[in-house]
């Protein structure tokens, strides 16, 4: 069969319209309840998806959801999130939300979209949660709540309640009895039109939003569906949630493009123990050919037997976060199949370069996808820009129709509004990411300008850490940085100048840090006292020698947990991550211990000579 190609749709509802059209009766989306029964599983075809997410937007329009009006979703994954999803953007604008949000962090959220109905796991997913969202919902003075069932879910739902003042219904009640082939005195979306709101820095008070256009969403998907090279039919997994944007991006409009089959392995995703107990076999029975994953997924899989024919996956992405090398080494050597590293931020729709089979580059983050441009530029003193030449590194810029509208400034005054503000300028986005692009078009991240803390995936804004912090009596300073991790590749960590020279007890501020910092993510794994902040001669604090102590420590602490006694620690930058050497050890003992920390280890690691006692390098 072939890729089928149509002239790029106005928007992501003509999108999934033209599939249903070209793909009525294939299937378009498989939901897996719960992943340790792997084969039983939810299925909807094409047609079905589109008379769904049709049914739901004209419900949507029932309760006054306009062109410019935001609809939050949250909840795990499930298809009636899915289809909302879709629904809310042919309606007027879709506002997902992480369920790891605390109450404020919510709260805030709708404040700053002005989103007026709330669509969420209802009591048989997550009691928990609807009562923490519905709390928010009254709080802000929203319309309505729709409440999410868990798919498999069957017999009569509880009765529903969502406090004073706030209607609440089910989904299905939302979509009863309204067309399923076209949008009733609803506008299409158009190109230009704003398609979603989408958080960037999801453990902030007040989070960026980032807008997104139908435009973007459909050219980003396009340039996706492209290069990927799946066919209809072909099984893409998907295991990241609903409000990531490679979630919403990756395996859910741009599979429309290509007539794929999705594969939702139950609620929770990548995040769920039990799934990998079944991964392989489940990779086998839905014949799984690409997915995308962050590393730390990837890692985990390198330590699951492959027991199963898993010869249909060709195609395993990995992005989000720096991707250790012992990862992508041991993935290769469990699997067969090498990962393919791809590089993209929300203010660029999603991704914007990636490795295609056959032709990666280990190390690179690929070539850039189809529409889009990328390119490194010397930054003046006065903020001019200069292009660099092949190989030279400076900061990243992209261009092209997945560059976002801009963030979310004012919801309330007139309708939505956005600006760019200084992060595009003359259609260049700004990333904030140093790289460099190499004669071949191959990309390659040579650091992060942006003090972001990617854990897993999530990005943690350091000063959520800090104000924290500073709010307790007892701490004058404080700077959070990443440390790095085996598992999630960064944890946060944190440096305080304490109050009183003398007065400092780590646990009493992680407890402090617990109570004060909404998403546990964002809570530092461990506080260290220091007598200054150290700044640069302007007076701006200067975190890469903090991220380098914290690396120091992080490789002190594994090297005892292994039982590796060593001398001097030194870390210093390196090309794609901080590199280590260890002085007076075995250099094979330092590697074991330091496997899958998203360091470079030197081969400077030195041992003791017996015969003159003067260290030797090995």
């Amino acid at each position: 069969m072939t890729t089928h190609s149509p002239a790029r749709p106005e928007s992501t509802y003509e999108l999934l319209r033209q599939a249903a059209r070209a793909w009525p009766d294939a299937i378009a989306t498989q939901w897996i309840p719960d992943p340790a029964d792997h084969r039983r599983c939810l299925a909807l075809t094409y047609a079905g998806l589109a008379g769904t997410v049709t049914r739901i937007a004209n419900g949507l329009a029932r309760l006054g959801i306009g062109r410019q009006d935001a609809v939050t979703l949250c909840g795990p994954n499930c298809s009636g999130l899915l289809a909302a999803t879709l629904a809310a953007q042919a309606t007027g604008i879709a506002a997902p939300a992480s369920p790891a949000l605390g109450a404020d962090q919510i709260a805030a959220l709708l404040g700053r979209t002005g989103s007026p109905v709330l669509i969420a796991a209802g009591p048989e997913a997550d009691l928990a949660l609807w009562q923490r969202l519905t709390a928010a919902a009254r709080q802000a003075g929203m319309r309505a709540v729709i409440a999410l069932r868990p798919d498999g879910a069957t017999g009569v739902p509880p009765a529903l309640d969502a406090g004073p003042g706030l209607p609440a219904l089910y989904l299905e009640e939302l979509a009863a009895g309204q067309p399923a082939r076209h949008l009733a005195g609803i506008r299409p979306p158009a190109a230009a039109d704003l398609a979603a709101f989408v958080h960037t820095g999801g453990t902030t008070g007040a989070p960026k939003i980032a807008a997104h256009t139908h435009a973007n969403q459909v050219a980003c998907a396009q340039g996706i569906a492209e290069s990927a090279g799946l066919a209809p039919g072909d099984g893409v997994l998907a295991g990241l949630p609903l409000f990531h944007v490679n979630a919403l991006i990756v395996t859910c409009i741009a599979p429309l493009l290509n007539g794929t089959r999705v594969v939702w392995p139950g609620p929770a995703g990548y995040r769920d123990p039990s799934l990998y107990q079944r991964f392989w076999q489940l990779v086998e029975h839905y014949q799984i050919a690409a997915m995308s994953a962050v590393p730390t997924v990837y890692g985990a899989l390198a330590q699951i037997p492959v027991d199963a024919d898993i010869s249909s996956l060709r195609i395993p992405i990995v992005g989000a976060a720096p991707l250790p090398a012992a990862v992508r080494e041991g993935f290769a050597r469990h699997t067969g199949r090498r990962l393919l590293e791809g590089y993209g931020l929300t203010e660029a729709t999603c991704a914007s370069t990636w490795n295609r089979p056959g032709a990666d580059r280990p190390g690179s983050v690929g070539q850039v996808l189809p529409g889009q441009q990328v390119k490194a530029v010397r930054v003046g003193a006065d903020g001019s820009w200069q292009d660099c030449a092949p190989g030279e590194p400076g900061v990243l810029v992209i261009s092209g129709q997945a560059v976002f509208a801009g963030y979310v400034t004012d919801p309330r005054d007139g309708g939505p509004r956005v600006s760019q503000g200084g992060t595009v300028r003359d259609g260049w986005l700004d990333t904030g990411d140093l790289g460099r692009v190499d004669a071949d078009g191959y990309v390659y991240l040579t650091g992060r300008a942006k003090d972001l803390i990617i854990r897993g995936g999530h990005n943690i804004d350091p000063r959520v850490i800090e104000e924290a912090l500073l709010k307790h009596p007892g701490v004058s300073a404080a700077a959070a940085v990443g440390s790095p991790d085996a598992h999630a590749g960064e944890v946060p960590v944190a440096y305080v100048v304490p109050a009183d020279a003398g007065a400092f007890d780590e646990a009493v501020l992680l407890e402090w840090a617990a109570k004060t910092i909404g998403e546990p993510a964002a809570r530092p794994k461990r506080i260290y006292a220091i007598p200054a902040i150290p700044v640069t001669a302007v007076g701006k604090q200067f975190k890469p020698a903090l991220a380098a102590d914290a690396a120091r420590h992080a490789v002190a602490e594994a090297l005892d947990r292994a039982g590796v006694s060593a001398g001097e620690i030194t870390v210093t930058p390196g090309e794609a991550s901080l590199a280590v050497s260890v002085a007076g050890a075995d250099p094979g003992q330092v590697q074991s211990a330091l496997a899958g920390l998203p360091l470079t280890v030197r081969a400077a690691s030195q041992r003791r000579d017996p015969s003159g006692g003067k260290e030797q390098p090995r």
